[in-house]
Order: structure tokens, then sequence, then C-alpha cells
């Protein structure tokens, strides 16, 4: 998702502005400097940690997967000192999903030391949504005037369609939560009615169809609808590859309960749905979410 995120970051950001990349996996931080050079853009630099990359910015976008991993590198940025001083006030937007304990722990960490302005802006659609640029984003800011919003905004809409802000910092991860928590237990719905109704004999597409006509219609069954054939460009099509992983949904769904106990409200659904996602994963691990339905019909009798 980062990849296609920055891709579409310096195709639309200003050809004078230098993009700043960091990542683990080296090979595809050259891989990413070759493609934007073939387009016609020379102005990326590769950074050797975190901090150069704070360094090099003034606005900085980070996508990770746990929130230890988001912990870990602004902690890499933030201890050796103060940062160098920038034209603007430094904007720290992180794209990662996690819960919203480590969001303003991260965010008190950078306004403590007066690094900059720390904004959760996590986002859905996914690795097609990233590639097209049509993210969704959610993110959670405080201000005043309405500035900071406006210059956050700016910047989401470079690899989105949609940035809604909110409200104060910790509100972006709080509503991704709540979103992913209704995208688990629909794509479990959306496969289970599929695997019910193949069974009975009906024809998935015209179903499918139906439905997304109907009162049952969602993004599991519109846009990545579980069953091969249905949606051309859906995982699902494709052996289930690529998308969103089971092991991430997961991991969306751990950090909702958790909050969710947190602040003492129940979740009816959220033992069951973990336990498939449990099962799931230790069969298909890897495979897009929506993989349920091919474990479902393993259950099949």
């Amino acid at each position: 998702v980062g990849y296609n995120m920055a891709k579409n970051l310096r195709a639309k950001m200003p050809a004078e502005d230098t993009l700043v990349i960091r990542d683990i996996n080296s090979d595809a931080m050259q891989r990413f400097v070759a493609e934007t050079k073939a387009a016609g853009s020379e102005r990326v630099e590769i950074a050797a940690s975190p901090r150069e990359v704070a360094e090099k910015s003034t606005t900085l976008v980070t996508s990770l997967p746990e929130p230890q991993h988001v912990k870990d590198v602004f902690h890499s940025m933030l201890k050796p000192g103060d940062l160098p001083t920038v034209e603007r006030e430094r904007l720290f937007i992180d794209t990662s999903t996690i819960d919203p304990t480590s969001s303003k722990e991260v965010a008190n960490a950078i306004h403590t030391a007066r690094a900059g302005r720390f904004v959760d802006a996590p986002m859905s659609g996914g690795v097609v949504g990233a590639r097209a640029g049509t993210l969704s984003f959610m993110f959670g800011a405080s201000s005043q005037s309405g500035e900071l919003v406006d210059r956050v905004r700016s910047v989401l809409l470079l690899m989105g369609k949609t940035a809604w802000h909110m409200g104060a910092q910790g509100c972006g991860v709080s509503a991704k939560l709540a979103n992913n928590y209704i995208l688990a237990v629909n794509n479990i719905a959306t496969a289970e009615a599929m695997n019910l109704a193949i069974r009975w004999g009906l024809d998935p597409k015209v179903l499918a169809d139906m439905v997304s006509t109907s009162t049952g219609r969602c993004w599991p069954m519109d846009v990545n609808n579980p069953v091969p054939g249905v949606v051309d460009a859906a995982p699902a099509s494709r052996g289930y590859e690529g998308g969103f992983g089971v092991s991430l949904m997961k991991k969306d769904l751990r950090l909702a309960i958790a909050a969710a106990e947190e602040s003492g409200t129940p979740l009816m659904l959220a033992d069951s749905t973990r336990r498939v996602y449990n099962a799931v994963e230790g069969a298909y691990r890897g495979k897009d979410f929506s993989v349920v339905y091919k474990w479902l019909q393993d259950q099949s009798q």
C-alpha cells in the first residue's frame, strides 16, 4: 500500500519538491526510484533511516503494520534530539491503523518534544485504492483556525479521493477501527450468503447483482466479492492474491476489540468473528481476507 501511495505522491506533488523515501526493503526503494525516473521525475531520494527522512522533510507520511512499528519509527526520529528548523511547522501524518492509545502516545511524544504536529490518518481502500489513488482517509487533528485541517487534507488528497476530518487527534484511528469492525463482519456475512446461495443452485453473478441493488449491499459484495469470477478485479478472481491480507484484518479486529474493552463497550459479534479469522489465517495465511469464502467451502458438507 505504501509503495503505491508514494507513487501517487510523487506524481501529484509539485515537480520542484523532493520526495524522500525510507523502507526496510531496499530492493523496493531502488525499484521505486527507477520507476519514478522512467516516468520523468528525478527528485526522489533514499534515506538511510527514519531520522534522515525527518531531518530532510517538512511533511512526513508514515504507513506501518503494527502499533509497535509506529512507536519504534517515531522513537528513532526523536531520540537523537532536536530536528533541524524548517520553513513551516513540521507535519507528521501517520496512515497506519493502530489503536487510539498508541496513537496518542506517539502524538504526545512529538508534541512534548516540540518536533511538529502529529496527525492520525488511517485509510480505507486497500492496495487497489492505493494504486488508483482513490483511498479514503479518516484523520484526527486539533485545529483552532482550520489551517492544519486544510493542510492535512491537501496532502491526503494527493493519495486518495476523500479525506474526512473526524475530530481531535486520535479520532482518525477510532473511526478506522469502527469501520473495519463493520468490514470484518460484513465480509463473513457476504461469504456465508454466497456459499449458501450457490449450494442452493443460484448463479453467483446474478445474486451479486441483485444484492448490490438491494438492502444487503456492501463493499465485500460490490467490490471485493469473495467468489472467484464474480468481480474480475477482486482478489478472489486471482487466487486471493494481493488485496487486504487476512492477517491484517485479524490485527485490525484485535485492535477494535481491545479498544472496545477499554471503553466498556459491548461488541456482541466480536468473539465469533475473531474465531473465524483465527481459523482462516491458520488455513490461508497471506491470502486476501475474502478467502473466508474458500474456508467456508472447506467446512461445507
